[in-house]
């Protein structure tokens, strides 16, 4: 059975390859899917948000014996002003209960019910009073941190890679991403808080990284493109995400498994709050950018560009190359098994003799007994 190190050098040598960027149309078609049905989730039936976005009342009983939900409830089905809270436990030793605007009489009454229930003093459990105009003003900063992201991303990636259309193949990554994300929120209808949007901007910026370590590698093996005829630009691509899709599961993969750990542990023993808001953002947006990385950014880059008069040109000139040795080769009597001369399906083998062979390109060191 062939071993991942040895899957990751065939990869990277171009002996073993995976028509990603060839099959860049169903791909994008896809992500364009998932797009769709995100904005839909978006709005029917729309992003649970928690008292910090919708503006309510907060209810925090402290240093109670055991952060049993069971009495807040009772509490709750008992008055009407609490009609629709929600209940969290906070650790081991709180718990909070959070619901609509309210008056300072209904509040105080509520809190002496909390106090009565739980068995602590009044001064255990704190009220807090959290205004719609508040809850506005942090959801037009959380928009407004997002839109200022996206920008200044995009200078970065047009002033970094001297190109507009990397820039645009990388924001389209980061879109798709952003809403997947949100859509996953709606549909699980978890609250989304100022952590969440937290959360959002941190994996947005590790998708961001993934992609820029493929389109690094985009760079070096497709400048010059046009002094050789033997890949097409779409050729190289692909080949250069099949020699970084090892590096991008291995980041993945460390990255995962602890964000899992403090997803379990937040939601399971400690029953929610910020971590766990944090934490599932995280979770699922390194998913999503991993994948997007590979089966998005790269292809999306590849259809922006193969449209351009140079690439474009350049890609003619390849096939007819080919067809021409294949022509010859018929009339000689002879078939071409030459990868580099078959279709777009196929990965590009490294331009120069012997560059990225994988294990074989490493310098070896002469046994201890020989030195």
């Amino acid at each position: 059975m062939m071993s991942f190190a040895q899957w990751g050098n065939e990869l990277y040598a171009g002996t073993r390859s995976y028509s990603i960027v060839g099959h860049r149309k169903q791909w994008l078609s896809i992500g364009l899917v998932f797009i769709v049905l995100s904005v839909i989730l978006l709005i029917v039936p729309g992003l649970s948000q928690s008292i910090e976005f919708r503006g309510g009342t907060e209810f925090t009983v402290s240093h109670v014996r055991e952060a049993n939900q069971a009495p807040a409830r009772t509490v709750i089905t008992e008055l009407k002003q609490l009609d629709g809270a929600s209940v969290t436990s906070l650790g081991q030793s709180g718990v909070r209960i959070q619901s609509g605007t309210m008056s300072t009489s209904d509040s105080r009454e509520v809190v002496d019910r909390l106090a009565k229930a739980y068995k602590v003093d009044a001064d255990e459990v704190a009220s807090t009073g959290i205004g719609p105009s508040w809850g506005r003003d942090v959801t037009v900063k959380a928009a407004t941190s997002l839109a200022v992201f996206f920008v200044l991303v995009g200078l970065m990636l047009a002033i970094y890679f001297k190109t507009v259309t990397m820039a645009a193949a990388a924001l389209f990554a980061l879109c798709h991403d952003v809403l997947i994300t949100a859509a996953i929120f709606a549909i699980t209808r978890v609250e989304v808080s100022p952590a969440t949007v937290i959360g959002v901007l941190t994996i947005l910026a590790f998708s961001l990284y993934d992609t820029v370590v493929v389109f690094d590698k985009v760079r070096e093996l497709t400048t010059d493109f046009t002094q050789q005829s033997r890949s097409t630009y779409a050729e190289l691509v692909n080949l250069s995400v099949n020699q970084t899709m090892v590096r991008s599961i291995n980041t993945s993969v460390v990255a995962i498994l602890p964000i899992g750990a403090i997803l379990f542990v937040s939601t399971v023993v400690l029953g929610g709050g910020t971590l766990r808001d944090i934490s599932m953002a995280l979770f699922i947006g390194t998913i999503v950018g991993t994948w997007s990385s590979i089966f998005i950014a790269s292809p999306a880059l590849v259809f922006m560009r193969e449209r351009t008069k140079k690439v474009a040109e350049h890609t003619k000139l390849v096939l007819q190359r080919r067809q021409g040795i294949s022509n010859r080769a018929l009339r000689q009597g002879t078939v071409s098994v030459d990868p580099a001369e078959a279709g777009d399906d196929v990965a590009a083998k490294p331009l120069v003799a012997g560059h990225h062979r994988g294990r074989a390109a490493q310098p070896s060191r002469k046994p201890r007994s020989k030195r």
